[in-house]
């Protein structure tokens, strides 16, 4: 029979109260194990939480999940969750001072696709960034296949998750940061002062910067395109438009 093999960087969770306080509490659960032709109560709630979190559910048999299970008192239920932690706004900023830079974030919102975020990730480590900012809900979290794309940035970059991305936004510009956001009607991001304490936007990959979000951004950055089609993915254009901020931050 197959093993469910964990990565270092996954934990299993067993039983049903443990896998309902696992989703609610906001951690991130990559994939469940549900106890085939099981539709009572707590399960059902459980099964409603991983359709919410868009969550890989599979249905197995009571054997394969004694198989799998640690205590022996899974209650027809395993849910395996991605083990990184998250960090704190603080840490960002900690992180800066540290380094005795301006503050340089990317806020994302709402980036569904778990290879996307590992990018962005693996970018804004690369371009310097102090920390990325994604939302609780409706968005993916750190996974394993995010922690792949990233290709090890996930251990170096703090990410944090927020409940609100407009209300930090609000919050970050009372510490003095500034914010773009990508959107092709924006001006040339060559035109623009990206210089300082700066907050990069990355909007979802299908309807982009939310109206909400997109109205707290200071300026609105488009990028250059000469092509047949109108639109970068996700994680192409937050490395375009970071190594710009990059470049203007490197000079003077």
């Amino acid at each position: 029979m197959e093993k469910e093999n964990l990565t270092p960087n996954e934990e299993k969770i067993e039983g049903r109260n443990a896998v309902i306080e696992a989703f609610r509490s906001g951690k991130t659960i990559d994939k469940l194990y549900i106890l085939d032709g099981c539709q009572d109560g707590p399960v059902s709630t459980i099964r409603r939480e991983a359709k919410k979190n868009g969550t890989l559910m599979k249905f197995v048999s009571r054997e394969r999940l004694d198989q799998m299970s640690d205590t022996g008192k899974h209650q027809g239920v395993i849910a395996i969750a991605a083990a990184y932690d998250y960090s704190e706004l603080d840490d960002i900023f900690n992180l800066a001072k540290a380094r005795d830079e301006d503050p340089f974030v990317f806020i994302l919102d709402n980036i569904e696709d778990p290879h996307n975020l590992g990018a962005i990730i693996r970018t804004a480590n690369l371009a310097g960034a102090h920390g990325v900012i994604i939302p609780k809900n409706r968005a993916v979290g750190l996974t394993a296949t995010v922690a792949k794309a990233s290709a090890g940035a996930i251990n170096y970059t703090p990410v944090v998750k927020v409940t609100n991305i407009a209300k930090t936004i609000e919050d970050l510009k009372d510490k003095g940061l500034w914010f773009v956001c990508a959107d092709m009607d924006g001006t040339t991001m060559y035109k623009l002062n990206l210089k300082g304490p700066i907050g990069l936007v990355i909007g979802n990959e299908g309807s982009g910067v939310g109206r909400l979000v997109k109205e707290k951004c200071d300026m609105v950055a488009s990028i250059p395109m000469k092509g047949d089609i109108d639109s970068l993915n996700a994680s192409v254009a937050a490395g375009v438009l970071a190594f710009e901020i990059v470049r203007q931050r490197g000079v003077g």
